[in-house]
């Protein structure tokens, strides 16, 4: 028999208010042992909670949730505490001595829903994301997969597979039926093909980890061209340290900075130059490198025509005596000039909309992008094949795949769509 589990589901104490979730078969027993008469279902009541010696524990809001349909699929009780230390632990301290109850471990509550089928495995990493989200742009994506948006494309996806699975199928074994004929293998082909350029498109998008590394900022140039002064502008701090002397930066110093719920991380290089005999030097701008060869925003400093393909040309210190007019398609940036800083910050924005994708997007986590992958390639090997039997395998393949991606029976969804849409059952 399943156990009742109890847990807070609020911020730790103290709080105003501490919502304590019981769930499982013993959960509306439990409740009418701490608060006697019951409210009607989902209907708040203010309760005395007691001890089983009749000791006052609380009066809190009591709630009742008949399953299945609630958040975890069970019978749920919820109690609203006053959020002091003390009285959480009392309450909780009474819930362990009841028969049957037993704390849950982490994540149980949402375990539980997938398992009573309230939410599917995509659902469950989008609630994940959304609880470790740090920016905005985590946020509005782990929110859109918590509210089933990769669910719902990926059921739309399997829908189609099982439509043509169903037709491979009736082709195969039904075409001595009347009102199942058998399928052409050119518009199977053809139907599989745009599938497959469909879930492409969602492939191209980047991965929900990529969100969270940010976009990577580097800049670079020869040495004494402003590069730690900019980088320390940017930041609104002294990250860098900064001097007169040529070669100071030996090292990339890497520092993230959030800006209108985007997560930039920002990396210092050494000069570029090729006459050092400097051995620490040298290891310094084989570094930079590296740095360069990986910058999803290139900010060069140094002479426009020496600078790498697809870099943003920065004419920093332009308000130096010494410095001659930006030229053209250059940043103009001073340090001294507020003004200029906002205009690059505003450039690197811009520049990070065409790099990260929509934020009310829902993105696949690697994993979950891998699966993705193979049900891909499944589905373009089953455009070529002229055999309904090796068809009919690369469909199942690509439907194993996406299902997982929601913990639901691959077979069923073609059984589901094959009976629904033919009348096979004499």
């Amino acid at each position: 028999m399943t156990d009742t589990i109890y847990a807070l589901s609020s911020g730790r104490p103290p709080a105003a208010i501490a919502v304590l979730r019981i769930s499982g078969p013993d959960a509306i027993p439990a409740g009418r042992r701490l608060a006697g008469d019951l409210p009607p279902p989902r209907t708040a009541a203010l309760r005395t909670l007691r001890t089983a010696a009749g000791e006052p524990l609380d009066r809190a809001l009591f709630l009742v949730f008949p399953g299945p349909k609630t958040a975890t699929g069970e019978d749920l009780v919820e109690l609203h505490l006053h959020g002091g230390r003390a009285v959480v632990a009392a309450v909780e301290a009474e819930l362990a001595t009841l028969p049957g109850l037993r704390a849950a471990i982490a994540g149980e509550f949402t375990r539980r829903a997938l398992e009573h089928g309230r939410i599917d495995l995509a659902e469950a990493q989008g609630l994940a994301d959304l609880l470790a989200a740090e920016t905005e742009t985590e946020r509005r994506a782990a929110f859109a997969a918590a509210e089933g948006e990769i669910s719902r494309q990926v059921a739309a996806w399997l829908s189609r597979i099982a439509h043509l699975s169903a037709l491979v199928e009736a082709s195969l074994d039904y075409s001595d039926e009347d009102d199942v004929g058998a399928a052409p293998l050119v518009a199977i082909h053809d139907d599989t093909a745009d599938l497959a350029t469909t879930i492409a498109a969602v492939l191209a998008r980047p991965t929900v980890e990529r969100l969270r590394e940010g976009i990577t900022v580097v800049f670079a140039g020869p040495p004494n061209a402003g590069k730690s002064s900019l980088f320390n502008a940017l930041l609104a701090r002294d990250a860098a340290i900064v001097t007169d002397q040529a070669g100071t930066t030996r090292d990339v110093l890497e520092a993230s900075v959030q800006r209108d719920g985007t997560n930039f991380v920002l990396i210092d290089t050494a000069g570029l130059r090729a006459d050092t005999e400097d051995a620490i030097e040298r290891i310094g701008i084989a570094r930079a490198g590296n740095a360069i060869a990986r910058a999803d925003i290139l900010l060069w400093l140094g002479e426009a025509a020496d600078a790498p393909e697809g870099a943003t040309i920065v004419h920093a210190r332009s308000d130096a005596s010494d410095r001659a007019t930006a030229p053209a398609g250059a940043h103009a940036a001073s340090v001294n000039d507020q003004a200029s800083i906002q205009a690059l910050w505003n450039h690197l924005h811009q520049r990070a909309t065409t790099i990260m994708p929509p934020v009310s997007t829902a993105l696949l986590h690697q994993q979950q992008r891998e699966r993705v992958a193979v049900a891909h390639a499944a589905l373009t090997h089953a455009t070529v094949e002229s055999d309904l039997l090796l068809v009919a395998e690369q469909l199942r393949t690509a439907r194993t795949h996406l299902a997982s991606l929601l913990g639901v029976d691959a077979t069923e969804v073609m059984l589901d769509a094959l009976f629904a849409r033919f009348c096979v059952g004499k």
